[in-house]
């Protein structure tokens, strides 16, 4: 039993680590984390072993896998209905351009360039399509853009995108069954009740310290999850679709929404992005760079190509429309999802796995970067005190400079 302390301790020591490194490299924390993750498992798993991080271990993979579930969550949470119905054009032209063109990129140079064979470019041309809620979502956070309706807006065409992505999953891989119709029958009840019988729960039994609220929504999340796992989909899907039901409840509930981000980001997100990280082999990338640039460079440019013209015709021009579209690019979740899939199910061998990962990864570490560093749009942050905008340390924040 020590050993798991031991493992834990390491693990939070890596999440300080990454905190201090965000700070002195003024990167967001989530982009730290990944960095974190992949140079911890290359040098500590050449000096002690490739298992020291126990990354692949049931109890790292469930707090991982919940921190995903709750970012996943909060990020529809933060949804505002309002903007997302006046934003619905918008939304749906990004998000589903962000998914149209890598897919098709993706999958034609992986085919023609690499010469996989169709169901593994296809396989491809979806892990790449994706855009990475849990990362664009901590971004957004941390930078105080989710209080925006640049950043909401953002945030509404992830989630269309994601959708796109979803769907051709299991449109292409994973044919409709019995088990599908039992979960989307099970959601879609439950979608459509959760609006009224949330409200009524919290007020009966909310508001004392045995965290009612916290354990109602960790049910709904763990429950629907694992359905939609059972039916071939995944957990993360449901999650987004909870948060934006509830975003007239949960999210104007202030004081809830801060003691779920405390547990998510003090504790869940670090083993989230850090394992995520840890799945580059650092190795396999020098030992054979070329298909991991051509797989990078056609998700990145097949993505701009379709993003940056689209956003423009919403009017997002100069940094706010680089910045837009280069948010969308990122990818993680449902990209290394995706490729799980297909290494298990025999569609990609495990050195495509490896590329694939890689390059999604990549996708989440170095536009995140670059907007960051170059096109922040610093004129769309909030100029005003935002008592709820918190850091990653917790602590109330205040005007950021421009």
């Amino acid at each position: 039993m020590e050993q798991v302390w031991f493992v834990s301790a390491l693990w939070l020591l890596l999440a300080l680590v990454a905190v201090l490194a965000a700070g002195w490299l003024r990167i967001s924390t989530a982009l730290a984390e990944i960095m974190v993750g992949t140079l911890a498992q290359f040098v500590l798993g050449s000096l002690l072993g490739a298992g020291i991080l126990n990354a692949r271990s049931e109890w790292v993979t469930f707090l991982a896998g919940t921190g995903a579930l709750l970012l996943t969550f909060l990020a529809g949470a933060e949804l505002d209905p309002e903007v997302f119905q006046s934003k619905w054009k918008e939304s749906s032209a990004v998000g589903l351009v962000g998914f149209l063109a890598p897919f098709l990129g993706a999958a034609f140079l992986a085919r023609f360039a690499l010469g996989w064979d169709w169901r593994a470019s296809w396989l491809a041309g979806v892990a790449l399509s994706t855009t990475s809620v849990a990362v664009v979502y901590a971004v957004m956070l941390e930078l105080g853009f989710n209080q925006t309706q640049y950043g909401k807006g953002i945030l509404a065409a992830c989630f269309i995108n994601d959708i796109g992505t979803v769907l051709a999953l299991g449109l292409i891989f994973s044919p409709f069954t019995w088990k599908t119709a039992v979960f989307l029958a099970v959601a879609l009840v439950l979608l459509l009740a959760l609006p009224y019988l949330t409200p009524w729960s919290f007020v009966k039994y909310g508001g004392r310290v045995s965290e009612f609220e916290t354990k109602y929504l960790l049910l709904l999340l763990f429950g629907l999850g694992g359905l939609a796992v059972w039916s071939g989909s995944e957990a993360v899907l449901p999650a987004y679709l909870i948060g934006m039901v509830l975003a007239g409840t949960v999210g104007r509930d202030h004081f809830l929404i801060r003691r779920l981000r405390t547990m998510t980001f003090g504790l869940l997100t670090p083993f989230y992005f850090i394992r995520a990280g840890s799945f580059v082999s650092v190795p396999a990338l020098v030992a054979a760079p070329l298909a991991f640039v051509v797989l990078f460079l056609a998700k990145m440019l097949s993505k701009l190509a379709g993003l940056l013209p689209t956003v423009r015709l919403f009017g997002y021009r100069g940094h706010g429309g680089v910045y837009y579209s280069l948010m969308m690019s990122t990818g993680l979740t449902f990209g290394t999802i995706s490729a799980l899939f297909g290494l298990n199910h025999g569609i990609i061998t495990q050195a495509q796995y490896s590329f694939l990962v890689a390059t999604v990864i990549a996708s989440a570490v170095i536009p995140t970067a670059i907007a960051n560093a170059w096109f922040m749009p610093r004129h769309l942050l909030p100029e005003r005190q935002r008592e709820l905008k918190e850091s990653t340390y917790g602590e109330p924040v205040g005007e950021l400079d421009t």
